[in-house]
């Protein structure tokens, strides 16, 4: 969901499908493109897990043993190889909605293949969106506070620093998503390869220096480590875990690069430089205990020390990046598919749509990041609320998955049950061993959750009710088309667009012209906007129309749940099929309600409340679908929910 790929459309659609269309340098450009998007997460997870797993280890034995450092090593190995290797990449990339990833689109991708059930589906949906807020606001805040504390290996000094240089440099961060992620991201792609050569190249000596580290290889060292360590080794995965976070990214960005770009890059480069600096990392403690304090760093010599933090800086600033704009793609797919209200959009690229700058978004993402970081204070307490969040994302990626293979790749219920059910045993005992977490931090990812899936419940159920509400007051459009051409008021001259989200009854915003007006323009039309379960809709499949009768006609315009919605450019397709659109002669009618609560609304006292606030947060109408505010009427009607 990450936006700040520079990839064309016709790329993309190259590497989705047409493997064989493109040419080599479009797949390098597009695997460089993942290398730099995709992986950040993932990339930057060698500055603190393997620290933590080793440090939750050796928390029963008094010390760091080779025991433990062999057994947590495989578990991390093993975590890549099956997790994200076999359930990601193998698996789930497969699983696209028209070449887009993601839980909201593998979401609607269920939704639409379920014949029972569509309502749980959409409610998993829900959990998964919510979750991810508390991934995109845990990152940025662990990732560079990880990256800083490096510096405290060259001097003892910097360590008061620590938080104030992290601060400054989200501030920074944040303040500059406005301008738009174009330019820096040509400079993604290259510095993640530097980062991934640089720590694989770095771990080398130390296994060279200790070659039975590459025991871990062995998946029989995981096993033995549970089965000797009891809930230590139960706590201890939640921690190994954290080698794993930002695999959602994997299938998130398929719609930016594509499927072959993502598995060439995860298989050739992202999981071997991983594999080696763990190996590496584990290494330096095998032969000195010591190391625990900061594995990662302490394997690069003093002079390189200084170099590296900066580096690492830049990696973990990048992998920031990647889930703050993902979090903007992911809220407009929200709001598409009616799970959230509208919210300001801003386009920063004329060439990419998929580039957008949400200032409500990016607002909350600040303050809760710099809160974040104000509170734990360093990366080892603020690892404890890391995971719960990706953890519970993945267990519901692989339910949904279960429905996707069942209803949409037809494989017998036995057969699809028997590919996801050990993924998502893996993937319920991690969300198990993170749940231990919530008292040293898991609660802040639940807490966030927890209120984004309310918010979402409560704008979904709210919608419902308000337009089940609405419908038992309007008049029935064909009953009134039927009534004025048989008694016309009297006509003025140009085009009236009424926007209703209910073709079939009369908008509200044409019973109140009529009623307070009397007049009626020559030509009418009755605008519904719908959202396709798909990502993107075909041109030829964008304008429906239908005449109703001499003087009204009914248009419908469609658009993906990735795609925003622009009505006038639209609107200009109607051209083809007769329409002779004139924008400048054309007054669009709107209708603005003002909510209050009802008696008996439906929904409980504080859900009314907070379904009205959200309303009243809502971005206009005019803005949100694009029309020239000048050519706008608003009519404001009183509604009780």
């Amino acid at each position: 969901m990450s936006s700040e790929s520079a990839i064309t459309a016709a790329e993309t659609h190259a590497a989705n499908g047409n493997g064989e269309a493109h040419s080599t340098a479009t797949f390098r450009a597009l695997m460089l493109g993942s290398i730099g998007v995709v992986y950040g997460d993932i990339g930057t997870s060698p500055l603190y897990a393997f620290r933590e797993a080793v440090a939750a280890a050796s928390g029963g034995e008094g010390g760091v043993t080779s025991h433990a450092v062999l057994g947590v090593l495989s578990l991390i190995l093993w975590a890549l190889i099956v997790v994200v290797t076999l359930k990601y990449v193998v698996v789930l990339l497969r699983a696209d909605n028209n070449g887009e990833g993601g839980t909201l689109a593998l979401m609607a991708l269920a939704q639409r293949a379920a014949t029972r059930g569509a309502g749980a589906i959409v409610l998993l949906g829900i959990i998964s969106g919510a979750l991810f807020y508390g991934d995109a606001v845990i990152t940025p805040a662990l990732s560079v506070l990880s990256a800083i504390e490096g510096i405290k290996l060259v001097t003892s000094t910097f360590d008061p620093y620590v938080v104030p240089i992290t601060v400054v440099i989200l501030v920074i961060l944040f303040s500059v998503q406005s301008r738009g992620t174009a330019r820096v991201a040509t400079f993604f792609g290259p510095v993640m390869c530097v980062w991934f050569a640089v720590i694989a190249v770095a771990a080398l000596p130390q296994i060279m220096r200790h070659p039975e580290v590459l025991y871990a290889l062995n998946p029989i060292h995981a096993v033995s480590f549970m089965v000797h360590h009891g809930v230590i080794g139960f706590i201890t995965l939640g921690a190994v875990f954290l080698a794993v976070t930002g695999a959602e990214a994997l299938y998130a960005d398929l719609g930016h690069f594509g499927k072959r770009p993502i598995q060439t890059a995860w298989l050739f480069i992202v999981l071997p430089s991983l594999a080696l600096n763990y190996l590496g990392q584990g290494a330096l403690i095998l032969g000195d205990a010591k190391g625990i304090e900061n594995p990662f760093f302490l394997m690069f010599p003093d002079w390189a020390l200084i170099p590296m933090v900066a580096l690492a800086t830049v990696a973990t600033v990048i992998a920031s990046q990647a889930v703050i704009t993902g979090a903007y793609s992911l809220t407009r797919q929200a709001i598409q598919l009616g799970l959230l209200p509208r919210f300001e959009i801003r386009h920063t690229s004329e060439a990419h749509s998929g580039q957008i700058y949400m200032p409500r978004i990016n607002r909350f993402l600040f303050i809760a990041v710099i809160v974040l970081v104000l509170m734990f204070r360093s990366s080892s307490a603020l690892a404890s609320a890391y995971g719960i969040s990706v953890t519970g994302t993945m267990v519901v990626t692989a339910m949904m998955g279960f429905v996707v293979i069942w209803r949409v790749w037809r494989w017998s219920p036995l057969a699809a049950g028997a590919l996801i059910a050990p993924f998502l045993f893996l993937d319920l005992t991690f969300l198990t061993a993170n749940l231990l977490k919530v008292f040293e931090g898991g609660w802040v990812p639940l807490a966030m959750g927890g209120a984004m899936i309310g918010v979402m419940y409560t704008w979904r159920r709210g919608s419902r009710l308000l337009f089940e509400k609405s419908r038992k007051l309007e008049f029935p459009l064909a009953d009134l088309v039927a009534m004025l051409e048989k008694r016309p008021p009297q006509r003025v001259s140009g085009t009236a667009v009424f926007l209703t989200s209910d073709p079939v009854s009369a908008p509200t915003a044409l019973m109140h012209s009529l009623k307070h007006y009397k007049v009626l323009h020559e030509k009418n039309v009755i605008l519904t906007i719908e959202t396709a379960p798909t990502p993107r809709i075909d041109p030829s499949e964008r304008v429906r129309m239908e005449q109703l009768s001499e003087t009204f006609s009914k248009v419908t315009l469609k658009f993906g749940f990735m795609e925003q919605p622009n009505v006038p450019k639209t609107l200009a397709i109607a051209r083809k099929l007769g329409w002779q659109f004139d924008i400048m002669s054309t007054s669009f009618f709107l209708s603005r309600r003002a909510l209050k609560p009802a008696a008996h609304s439906g929904m409980p006292s504080w859900q009314d409340h907070l379904f009205i606030a959200l309303s009243r947060s809502s971005n206009d109408a005019t803005d949100y679908f694009q029309i020239p505010t000048g050519r706008v009427v608003e009519v404001g009607t009183q509604v009780s929910i």
